[in-house]
């Protein structure tokens, strides 16, 4: 019944950005999707484009915080929350702390090059929530890097 009053929710708005990453995976980048959203309107999607733009800071979050930044014709984010289907790395969380975004939920975190591991710090008004989804989008991650693997 409660999801029935509440239909997006942190898990709905995951599956988007899961989806994202199913984009990115087929067109040969890592698996990584990134959603904007300001009550509950998605204003900013996208996928890692790092291969296909041959640029290194074209990661799904930030290609995710131009585009809403473009949206709402301003360079703040207050109000919006970041999904993403990986834990941002520090280029990422530097750039969404200058955001000063409201809340980021990402799903699998990444122990190596994540924000927590680099000891990176966020706004200290945004608020974190990790292990939405992490499992898919951990499993998605792995199945793209032996598919890799297996091509070399």
């Amino acid at each position: 019944m409660s999801e029935l009053l509440h239909p997006y929710d942190d898990t709905y708005f995951m599956k988007k950005a899961l989806e994202e990453a199913e984009i990115a995976f087929d067109g040969g980048e890592v698996p990584v999707g990134a959603l904007v959203v300001v009550k509950n309107r998605i204003i900013g999607r996208a996928h890692n484009l790092t291969e296909r733009l041959n640029d290194v800071t074209a990661h799904a979050e930030m290609q995710a915080i131009t585009s809403a930044t473009n949206f709402l014709g301003g360079k703040y984010l207050t109000g919006c929350t970041l999904y993403v289907t990986l834990e941002p790395c520090q280029m990422c969380a530097g750039a969404l702390y200058w955001s000063q975004i409201s809340k980021i939920v990402y799903g699998a975190a990444d122990t190596e090059r994540g924000f927590t591991a680099m000891g990176t710090s966020l706004h200290p008004k945004t608020q974190v929530v990790g292990g939405i989804m992490g499992k898919e989008s951990a499993t998605l991650l792995k199945r793209f890097f032996i598919q890799r693997r297996n091509l070399n």
